[in-house]
C-alpha cells in the first residue's frame, strides 16, 4: 500500500516540467520528450573534468578513461568492468548538461512500474527546492520528500529495497568533515544535517541502501573523502545525432523540426552550444517562438547575440531585482574577466583571481563558471565558463556594459578600446570572430531595450559609430583604387546580419558597389546573413560567386533525400519524421540568394555564378530573376550541370519580354 501511495505521488511530481520557465507539454509525455545524453562511465577522476570549460568544437568533450555513449538511465546501476552492481552512483555535470532531468526521468520510470523496479521505493532530496532543517534524522529526510506520505518505520529497515537519490549535492555547502564517532546508525535518529548526510555516505546508517548523488564538479572533492566503492559518470550533454533527434522531439511538427535543425547546423556558434542541453532547450524555445503564425523559419530572423541574451535573462530569472547595481558590478566583473581570457588565450581561471575580482559570490558565480576541484600539486580551485562560446560572449559584452565609474575592478584592467579588438581581428587574431559577432548584436537596439528591460543592465551605444566606421574601411584597402568597392569577406554579412538592423545596414553598404566571394561554403544560416543584405543594398551592382556552394542541410554530411537519416530513427514516437523528410522536395540551392536579387528597384547588371555547380533545379530561380529584373544585363553560369531541360527553363525566362539581358555565357 504504501509502495502504491508512493508510486502515485511520485509519478505526477517528476511530471513537472521545470526547464528553465517552460510549461509542461500536456500533449508530449515526459518519455517522448527524453534524450540520451552522453555520458561518460568511471569519469577521468573524482576531481572532476580537467579540460574545464566544454569545447567550441565537435562534440562532447573528450574523456581519457571510460566509454563515452548516449545512454539511458537503466545502465547507472549495471555491473561495472568487475562484475559487481554499485551501490552508489555519483552522477557529475556542469550546468544545464541534464542531471535533474535523469533524476526525474528514474522517478518517473519507477513510479509507472517500468524500470528500477530492483527498488520498493525511491526517494529523492532535491537539495535545491527543498528548506532542509538545521538537525534531521533519515526519517526526516525521507518525509521531505513525501511530505503526503506517511514513512513508517519498517520502511527504513527493510534496506536494500531502498534508492535514495540527492540531487544537487553541492547546494548543501557540506565540508564533511566531522568526527566519525557522532556519526549515526539508527534512522530515526535526529542529528545535525550535516552528521545525518555523512551517515548515510558513510553507511553507518541504512548499510544496504542505494545512492544516487547528482553534483556538479565543485562538491567532489569532499564527497570523495566520504565514499568508498563508488562509482562515476559524467554527463557529456549531447552527441550531434542527439541534437537532431533533441530537436525532433521539441517540435511536434517534422517540417518545423527540419527547418529549425537546418537552421541552427548551419551556425556554428549554436550548433557548438547544442551540446548543453539547456542551450538546445532555449534555441528551440527561441525558434518555436519565431514560428509561431509564420509558416516559414526563413521569414524570421534570429541572431546568434539575441539566443545569448535570451538564455542570460532565464539564468538570471529568478534572481532579486531589486539590486540591480549589485548585478551589473558582477557582470561587470565577469565580463572583465572573460574579455583577459579572451585576449590571452586563456579559460581556465586560478581561485585567486575569481576572489580579487569579487566573483566569489555562491549565489552567483555558478550560472556562469564551472569549478574543478584541484588536482595534487594545484594552488586552489580552477574555474572555467562553461562553454567557450559564453566567455566570448561575455567579452563582448565588457566592451559596451555602462559602467559608472565607481565600479572598478582590482583586476588589470582592460582598456575598453573597441578599435584595438576590430583591428586586431582584421591584422591576425581571426580568433576573435565570435566575440567580435556578438559585439554587433548586443549594440543593436532591440538588444539595448531587451538587456534594460528582461536583465536590468544597462548597454551603451557609443560603439555603434565605431563598428560603422570600421565596416566601411575595412574593404577599401583590397581594392584597386580605380575598380568599385567590393565586399570580399562573408563576415561582413553575419556582422551585419546579427545586428539586424535595416538602416545600419544600408549605411555601410552604401559604400559599396560590388560582392566578391570565392571558395565559400555556404550554409544556411550563411545564406540567409546574405540574403538579409542584399535586400538592404541599393548600390549592388554587381555579384561574383566563384566556386562558391549551397547547402541547405550539413556541408560535410550533405544527406541524399532519398537515403534515411541516421540519429532520428531512435527518437520514439517520430517514425513520420523520416518519411516527411523523404517525400520532402528542398527549396532550389539558389533559392534565397535569388529571391532577395528580386527585390524591386534593384540595381543589379552583373551576376555571375561560376564553379558554382548549380543544377537543373536552379533553372527556375534564373528564368524568373531573368523576367523580373529590367536592369540584369549579363549572366555568366560557369562550369554548370544544367542539361537540356534546365537550360529550356532557362530559355523561358529569355523569352519574356521582362528580360533585357544582353549578355549569356
Amino acid at each position: 500500500e504504501h509502495r502504491q501511495n508512493s508510486r502515485e505521488h511520485v509519478v505526477p511530481e517528476s511530471h513537472q516540467d521545470r526547464e528553465m520557465g517552460t510549461c509542461p507539454r500536456e500533449s508530449l509525455s515526459f518519455h517522448s520528450r527524453f534524450t540520451a545524453l552522453t555520458i561518460a562511465r568511471e569519469p577521468r577522476s573524482k576531481h572532476g573534468a580537467k579540460d574545464g570549460a566544454v569545447g567550441s568544437g565537435q562534440g562532447c568533450a573528450n574523456t581519457s578513461s571510460g566509454a563515452a555513449t548516449a545512454t539511458t538511465t537503466t545502465t547507472l546501476f549495471e555491473p561495472g568492468k568487475d562484475g559487481q552492481t554499485p551501490q552508489v552512483v555519483v552522477l557529475v555535470g556542469a550546468p544545464g548538461m541534464g542531471k535533474t532531468t535523469v533524476v526525474r526521468k528514474v522517478m518517473v520510470e519507477w513510479g509507472e512500474g517500468m524500470l528500477h523496479t530492483q527498488f520498493d521505493f525511491v526517494f529523492c532530496i532535491d537539495c535545491k527546492a527543498i528548506a532542509l532543517p538545521m538537525e534531521a534524522s533519515v526519517a526526516d529526510l525521507v518525509s521531505q520528500c513525501c511530505p503526503d506520505l506517511q514513512v513508517p518505520g519498517k520502511i527504513l529497515d527493510d534496506q536494500k529495497k531502498i534508492l535514495l537519490i540527492f540531487d544537487s549535492f553541492e547546494a548543501l555547502g557540506f565540508s564533511l568533515v566531522q568526527p566519525e564517532a557522532e556519526l549515526s546508525s539508527d534512522p530515526r535518529e535526529v542529528k545535525p544535517l550535516e552528521l545525518t548526510v555523512m551517515s548515510l555516505l558513510k553507511k553507518t546508517v541504512l548499510p544496504k541502501a542505494s545512492l544516487l548523488i547528482t553534483t556538479r564538479p565543485a562538491a567532489l572533492g569532499s564527497l570523495g573523502q566520504c565514499l568508498e566503492g563508488e562509482y562515476y559518470m559524467e554527463i557529456l550533454g549531447f552527441s550531434a545525432a542527439r541534437r537532431e533527434e533533441y530537436f525532433h522531439k521539441y517540435f511536434e511538427n517534422p517540417n518545423k523540426a527540419d527547418m529549425a535543425f537546418r537552421f541552427a547546423r548551419g551556425n556554428k556558434i549554436l550548433y557548438s552550444l547544442c551540446v548543453i542541453p539547456v542551450m538546445s532547450w532555449t534555441i528551440c524555445t527561441i525558434l518555436e517562438q519565431q514560428l509561431c503564425g509564420t509558416k516559414d523559419l526563413l521569414e524570421c530572423s534570429k541572431a546568434t547575440t539575441r539566443i545569448m541574451m535570451f538564455y542570460l535573462s532565464q539564468l538570471l530569472k529568478h534572481r532579486d531585482r531589486d539590486n540591480p547595481q549589485v548585478l551589473q558590478q558582477f557582470l561587470l566583473q565577469l565580463c572583465s574577466l572573460a574579455a583577459d581570457g579572451i585576449w590571452k588565450h586563456k579559460v581556465l581561471f586560478e581561485e585567486k583571481e575569481i576572489k580579487d575580482s569579487g566573483l566569489d559570490q555562491p549565489d552567483l558565480l555558478p550560472f556562469f563558471l564551472n569549478e574543478r576541484i584541484p588536482e595534487e600539486g594545484d594552488h586552489g580551485s580552477v574555474y572555467a565558463f562553461t562553454h567557450l562560446h559564453l566567455q566570448e560572449f561575455f567579452a563582448a559584452m565588457f566592451y559596451v556594459l555602462e559602467d559608472d565609474g565607481e565600479m572598478v575592478s582590482s583586476l588589470r584592467r582592460l582598456e575598453k578600446d573597441v578599435n584595438k579588438l576590430l583591428e586586431s581581428y582584421s591584422k591576425s587574431r581571426k580568433d576573435l570572430n565570435v566575440t567580435v559577432r556578438f559585439l554587433f548584436g548586443l549594440v543593436s537596439q532591440k538588444s539595448i531595450e531587451y538587456m534594460d528591460k528582461t536583465i536590468g543592465c544597462r548597454i551603451s551605444p557609443r560603439a555603434r559609430g565605431e563598428l560603422l566606421k570600421w565596416l566601411q574601411g575595412r574593404h577599401r584597402g583590397l581594392s584597386h583604387p580605380v575598380q568599385a568597392l567590393k565586399v570580399l569577406e562573408m563576415d561582413t554579412f553575419h556582422f551585419l546580419f546579427e545586428m539586424n538592423e535595416k538602416n545600419f545596414t544600408k549605411s555601410v553598404l552604401s559604400h559599396f558597389t560590388e560582392l566578391d566571394l570565392q571558395d565559400t561554403k555556404l550554409t544556411l544560416y550563411d545564406q540567409m546573413a546574405l540574403s538579409f543584405c542584399i535586400q538592404h543594398w541599393d548600390g549592388l551592382g554587381c555579384v561574383t560567386l566563384q566556386g562558391c556552394s549551397f547547402h541547405w542541410q550539413d556541408p560535410e554530411a550533405e544527406l541524399d533525400a532519398s537515403v534515411p537519416c541516421s540519429g532520428v530513427s531512435g527518437a520514439g514516437g517520430h517514425p513520420g519524421a523520416l518519411a516527411v523528410r523523404r517525400r520532402e522536395e528542398l527549396p532550389c540551392p539558389i533559392h534565397l540568394l535569388c529571391r532577395a536579387l528580386r527585390q524591386r528597384g534593384s540595381a543589379l547588371r552583373v551576376l555571375r555564378l561560376q564553379w558554382c555547380r548549380l543544377s537543373e533545379s536552379c533553372c527556375a530561380e534564373l528564368a524568373a530573376l531573368l523576367a523580373e529584373h529590367p536592369s540584369l544585363a549579363r549572366l555568366e553560369l560557369g562550369d554548370s550541370s544544367l542539361g537540356d531541360s534546365g537550360v529550356r527553363l532557362l530559355c523561358e525566362g529569355l523569352r519574356n519580354p521582362g528580360c533585357c539581358l544582353r549578355v549569356l555565357r
